[in-house]
């Protein structure tokens, strides 16, 4: 989907929400998929990819929002087209207590910095937000964010982790 979208740079912090998103950016030929170190450095490969004629996405977990704030007005001042998709954390049975404050604080925090929010609570949402989201930043040169519920990704537990 992303590549029928023209995304050809996706760039990512290793995120299990996203896994398999990342697995087929990866095998994909005509994609270019970027490992990074903070959420931030998406901002600026985005903005790079744009100038060099190129569409990027960003893909995050909603505790990495709060690493792109400053670099978000970057976006918006220069009207980079920029999708986020953003799979949320402390919400929907929530094991890591950590993760709560920011979960909470995604949708209102991207709203602050000027970006267009779509919520997902289903499956069947995924697809067509997704690519109405990428429709609307490209043809508004806006950020856009659809952020992905727990419900949609799973709920992570202590258990799970302690296994790892």
């Amino acid at each position: 989907m992303l590549l029928a979208t023209g995304i050809t740079v996706v760039g990512y912090v290793p995120d299990a929400g996203h896994k398999r998103l990342i697995e087929l950016c990866h095998a994909d030929a005509g994609m270019r998929a970027v490992v990074l170190s903070t959420e931030e450095e998406g901002i600026g490969l985005a903005a790079g990819a744009w100038l060099g004629g190129q569409r990027s996405a960003l893909l995050m977990q909603s505790s990495g929002v709060g690493n792109c704030i400053n670099a978000l007005g970057l976006v918006r001042e220069c009207r980079v087209p920029l999708p986020m998709i953003v799979t949320m954390r402390g919400e929907f049975g929530e094991f890591n207590p950590w993760q709560v404050p920011m979960g909470q604080a995604t949708a209102g925090v991207l709203e602050a910095m000027g970006v267009i929010v779509h919520r997902v609570a289903t499956r069947a949402e995924v697809a067509p937000r997704v690519a109405a989201a990428m429709r609307l930043a490209f043809a508004s040169y806006a950020a856009v964010a659809v952020l992905v519920s727990q419900q949609v990704i799973g709920i992570k537990s202590f258990q799970e982790q302690a296994s790892r």
